[in-house]
């Protein structure tokens, strides 16, 4: 039987490594959008700025991403 604290740790576990990586994931497009959108500015001024909008958002959820992580619980001196 599994005890339901030690089941709780390792969600918990796994959601920090898994917020970590889509922090990071996140963090790579919203540059690549960034990257892109200077590439197209001379020739489309309208994609420069929807790309601009795409990576300000993209930012937006890694925020909201990095708040679910220092909400986690703490626990095994881990976090």
């Amino acid at each position: 039987m599994v005890n339901k604290n030690t089941a709780m740790d390792d969600v918990q576990e796994k959601l920090k490594i898994l917020l970590d990586y889509w922090i990071e994931h996140n963090s790579e497009h919203e540059q690549e959008f960034r990257d892109w959108a200077d590439k197209v500015a001379p020739s489309s001024v309208e994609v420069a700025q929807q790309l601009q909008k795409a990576a300000t958002r993209m930012a937006a959820v890694s925020d909201e991403l990095m708040k679910a992580k220092r909400a986690l619980p703490k626990s095994k001196g881990r976090y």
